[in-house]
């Protein structure tokens, strides 16, 4: 028996705020993904006036989140997250995106885990060692905080619209 070379994944898209304007561009960036024409449920987003929020769940091969995340990077107004489950054969992965800070990535395990490479561990002691930050500061980085602190007003996405939780940091 043979195996194809990619695996199938499913995930999740989450629009967290866009412009009236860019939420048709939207669709048709993740339709051209995916392979077929989506349409999203718009809510209007309270945490920004004039701004829509949709949630998408999808189905396709691993890697799909990163071509979807790739479509989307860099559109002015928009921000997002989406989350790529782990297969048999490939881990997971997450992306959010806003303006100002532009695409964060991280590979996720089995249960959701944010899993840190070790080469990027050892980056932040070596910065962290010749004073240019501090350990905490870059393992925040590394978690994606800095994305996490941004768009954690636009996940609360208003009166009564579901919230899902992506993931809680204890600390």
């Amino acid at each position: 028996m043979t195996r194809s070379a990619t695996q199938l994944t499913r995930g999740v898209l989450y629009v967290h705020s866009a412009p009236s304007a860019l939420s048709p561009h939207v669709e048709w960036a993740v339709g051209g993904v995916l392979g077929n024409p989506v349409n999203f449920e718009w809510t209007a987003q309270h945490a920004q006036a004039g701004t829509y929020r949709a949630e998408y769940s999808w189905a396709g091969d691993s890697g799909t989140a990163a071509a979807i995340a790739s479509a989307l990077r860099g559109w002015n107004h928009l921000r997002f997250e989406i989350t790529e489950e782990a297969t048999s054969g490939t881990e997971g992965a997450r992306y959010s995106y806003t303006p100002d800070l532009g695409v964060f990535h991280a590979v996720t395990g089995l249960h959701g885990d944010i899993m840190i490479p070790e080469d990027r561990l050892k980056a932040a002691v070596v910065k962290t060692a010749l004073g240019d930050t501090t350990l905490l500061l870059e393992i925040d980085k590394l978690l994606g905080k800095p994305w996490d602190d941004e768009l954690e007003t636009f996940r609360h996405a208003g009166d009564g619209a579901p919230v899902r939780w992506l993931h809680q940091v204890v600390g």
